[in-house]
Parts: structure tokens; sequence; C-alpha cells
């Protein structure tokens, strides 16, 4: 079953960058498996984020919980997506986020140390993770604009829209909580539209 976690995670570096047989052999020989069950976690909070991590399998979030332990869901992710705490990879401070599986799911990471050593030795995966990390940067910011300017029910139609994979697997509440809403509301919402 690892065969086929690699080849998946190959073909997703193939989309984006050419690789060789021996730069395929360097990035196989650092990959850890990570399994995870459902609600799982992989990451959380007072601990700094040390891996690249690839949903191979199955279905993970980030979150946080504010002050009143309020969930504050930043990230969901499927098959071929990436997850993980960008801030506290990238500063090696404490994260403040939870990366939870959401269905049982398998993981594929790369460490910080291992990842900058492929850089040296297989330039490609540098090309490939400044692209990620600038198209992250423009997902984000696309949506802190889209959150201050438009409206709950507007925002969860592009949602289902963009994401409809994923909709149909992740709980409302997760839903909500991605969208700054409480469940309830979400509900009252999409009754409302129908």
């Amino acid at each position: 079953m690892a065969e086929q976690y690699f080849k998946t995670f190959i073909e997703h570096l193939r989309e984006t960058i050419e690789l060789t047989t021996s730069d395929i052999d360097k990035i196989l020989d650092v990959v850890e498996i990570v399994k995870l069950k459902r609600k799982e976690f992989l990451l959380t909070p007072d601990q700094p984020s040390r891996h690249m991590r690839f949903i191979a399998e199955g279905s993970a979030r980030s979150y946080y919980l504010d002050e009143n332990s309020q969930e504050h869901t930043l990230q969901i992710g499927i098959e071929n997506w990436w997850i993980n705490d960008l801030y506290s990879f990238l500063t090696q401070k404490d994260s403040q986020m939870y990366i939870q599986a959401i269905e049982s799911a398998v993981i594929l990471q790369i460490s910080q140390s291992n990842l900058e050593k492929l850089y040296r030795e297989v330039p490609e995966v540098s090309t490939f993770f400044r692209i990620k990390i600038q198209n992250a940067y423009v997902a984000l910011q696309e949506r802190m604009i889209e959150n201050l300017s438009a409206e709950v029910y507007i925002r969860y139609q592009k949602f289902i829209k963009d994401y409809r994979d994923i909709e149909q697997r992740v709980p409302q509440y997760i839903v909500a909580s991605y969208l700054g809403v409480t469940p309830e509301f979400l509900s009252y919402l999409k009754k409302k539209h129908l």
C-alpha cells in the first residue's frame, strides 16, 4: 500500500516539476508515512511544526481555539492537498493550531532538515515549494478579503462550488467553523435559501 501512496505523491509533484528517477529516489528516501485514526491529532499547540505534510488518503483540518474555546477552522484538506501550520514550520515557533484527521488519514511528511537537504540535492523541489507557498499566500489573501466583504451565504455557495468533494465528506460544524459561523446559523441559512 505504501507504494500507491508514494506513486500518488510523485504524480502530485510531477504536476508542477520534472523529476528524474534519481530525484524520485532521493525524495522517497526521506518521506515518512504517518497513519491517523479519525479525530487523531498530527499537531497540537505548544509544539513546533517540523514537517511539510501531504494528505495521501483521507481528510484533515487545521484549527485553533480562541480564548472562549471556540474552534476556528483555517484549512480543510483531502487527498492530494497539503496541510500544515506554515507559520510554525517557517519560524520554528510553537504552533497555535491543531491538525486533526477528520477521517482516517495517511499523511506523507518530510522533515524540515530533510527538505533543506532536498533543496540542495533536487533543486526542483525548491521550485515546487516556492510555487506552493506563493499559491497558499494568494489563497489566504483571497479568503481574507472574501471574509471581510462577502455575506456568509455567498461564501457558503462559493465553498460548495469550489470544494464539492470536501463539502460531502466533512461534518457541517467544520464547514461552519471554516466559514466563521455557528452550525446553527449555517443550518438556518441553508433552510432560508432552499
